[in-house]
C-alpha cells in the first residue's frame, strides 16, 4: 500500500493551467514544489559546502546511486548509517538509480532481463546490478526518495528499440517495487516512465507503473538530444496524466524555459547539472539572460552580475572581479559562480510557487521570458 497521502499534499493550483504547488514531507524534512534539486552526484554539489547550499535555499538535493556504489562504496557509508550523516546534509535526498549513467556508458555495459553488467569507469572492474541490488544500495544510503533502475534506448532510437527498453523498465520496476516493499522502510520510491518519443508507448508505461502504486512518478528519457518540439510534444499530454495525488518529476531537464513549460503542464520536481556545471565553465544565469563572464566586455564592469539578485556573489562582487577570477583559473571563481547559479535557480522556483498561488503563473512566465530573452 502506498503511503503517498502522508507524503505529498497539493496546496494550490493555478486556475488557467495545470501548474500547482505542493509540499513533500519525508523523515528528514519537507520541501516545497515545484522544486529544483541541485545535483550532488557523488555526495557533493561541486564547489559548495552544505552550509552554502542551505544559505541558497536548497530544500532537497540529488545524489547518484551508481557513483556512490563505486566510490566510496556501501561498506563505507554503512559506518555512518546514512548518506545524510556521511555528507553532513540534514535535509531530504533523492537518489537516482544510475540508469542514465548506464545509458551514457553503453560501450561498457551489457543489459539483460536480469539487470546490467558493466565496467567501472574508474578502474574497469566488472560489476552486475539488478533492480533489487539498486534498492538495497539505496537503503544503505537511506535516501528519502529512491528511483528504480530503468532503461532507455539511445537517441535516436527505433520504435522496436524503445519497446524493448520499455519492457525491461516495466519488468525491473515490478521487481524493484517488490523488493522495496519487502524492506518495510520509511523511505519512498518513484517509478520512471519511458517510451522514447512515442506517445502511445509513454501511456503504456504510465499505465503499467501506475498499477504498482509508487509514491511518485518520474518522466525519464527526455533532454537526451531530442528537439524542443519533440520534448514538448511528449511532455504536454503526458504530464497531466500522471497520478494527480502524487509528485511528478521530470528528470534531467533544467533550462529555465523547459522548467516553465513543464510547470505549466503540472510537473512538480526537477534536477539538472546545468547551473553548477555552467558556473564552473563561466556561464551564468541572470534575470536578463545568460552572461558568459570571460567576455572582454566585462573586464572593467563594476556592476554586480545581476542587479536583481541578493545572493552573496551579487551583493559583494563585480562582473570585472568574477571575470578576473575565471580568467586566472582561481578556485574562488567556481565557488562564487556556483553560489550565484544555484541561488538563481532556487529563487526562480520560489517565484514560480508564489505566481501559482497568486493565480498569475502565465503572466510570470511571459514577463520572465521577455526579460530573460531580451524581447
Amino acid at each position: 500500500m502506498s503511503r503517498s497521502g502522508l507524503f505529498f499534499e497539493v496546496i494550490a493550483r493555478d486556475s488557467r493551467c495545470s501548474a500547482r504547488t505542493g509540499r513533500v514531507t519525508t523523515k528528514n524534512g519537507a520541501f516545497d514544489t515545484p522544486a529544483f534539486m541541485p545535483v550532488g552526484t557523488a555526495g557533493s554539489v561541486k564547489a559548495l559546502t552544505p552550509s552554502q547550499l542551505d544559505d541558497a535555499g536548497a530544500q532537497i538535493i540529488l545524489a547518484n546511486t551508481y557513483h556512490l556504489f563505486l566510490r566510496p562504496g556501501t561498506d563505507v557509508i554503512k559506518q555512518f548509517t546514512s548518506l545524510h550523516r556521511f555528507m553532513a546534509w540534514n535535509k531530504p535526498i533523492l537518489t537516482d538509480s544510475g540508469g542514465f549513467q548506464i545509458f551514457s556508458l553503453q560501450a561498457n555495459a551489457r543489459v539483460s532481463e536480469n539487470g546490467v553488467r558493466f565496467k567501472s569507469h574508474l578502474d574497469g572492474s566488472l560489476f552486475t546490478l539488478t533492480p533489487e541490488d539498486v534498492v538495497d544500495i539505496q537503503n544503505v544510503l537511506d535516501s528519502d526518495i529512491q528511483m528504480v533502475l530503468d532503461h532507455f534506448a539511445t537517441h535516436p532510437a527505433s520504435r522496436a528499440q524503445d519497446e524493448k527498453a520499455l519492457k525491461l523498465t516495466g519488468l525491473w520496476a515490478a521487481r524493484a517495487r517488490e523488493r522495496f516493499q519487502e524492506t518495510k522502510r520509511d523511505n519512498f520510491q518513484f517509478g520512471i516512465i519511458q517510451g522514447g518519443l512515442h506517445s502511445d508507448l509513454r501511456e503504456r508505461s504510465l499505465y503499467e507503473l501506475a498499477a504498482l502504486d509508487f509514491e511518485g512518478y518520474a518522466i525519464g528519457g527526455l533532454s537526451v538530444g531530442e528537439s524542443l518540439g519533440d520534448f514538448q510534444r511528449i511532455l504536454a499530454p503526458l504530464a497531466p496524466q500522471l497520478p494527480a495525488a502524487k509528485p511528478r518529476y521530470l528528470m534531467g531537464s533544467g533550462t529555465p524555459e523547459d522548467i516553465l513549460f513543464a510547470v505549466e503542464n503540472g510537473i512538480d520536481m526537477f534536477d539538472c547539472v546545468l547551473p553548477s556545471r555552467n558556473a564552473r565553465n563561466g556561464t551564468l544565469f541572470t534575470s536578463r539572460g545568460i552572461v558568459k563572464i570571460k567576455n572582454q566586455r566585462y573586464k572593467c564592469d563594476q556592476q554586480p552580475l545581476d542587479a536583481g539578485c541578493d545572493c552573496y556573489t551579487c551583493r559583494n562582487f563585480s562582473r570585472a572581479y568574477l571575470r578576473h577570477l575565471f580568467m586566472s583559473r582561481e578556485i574562488l571563481a567556481s565557488i562564487l559562480n556556483t553560489i550565484h547559479n544555484i541561488h538563481f535557480y532556487l529563487d526562480f522556483m520560489a517565484k514560480i510557487r508564489y505566481a501559482i498561488e497568486s493565480h498569475k503563473f502565465i503572466e510570470f512566465k511571459e514577463d520572465f521570458l521577455a526579460l530573460y530573452k531580451g524581447d
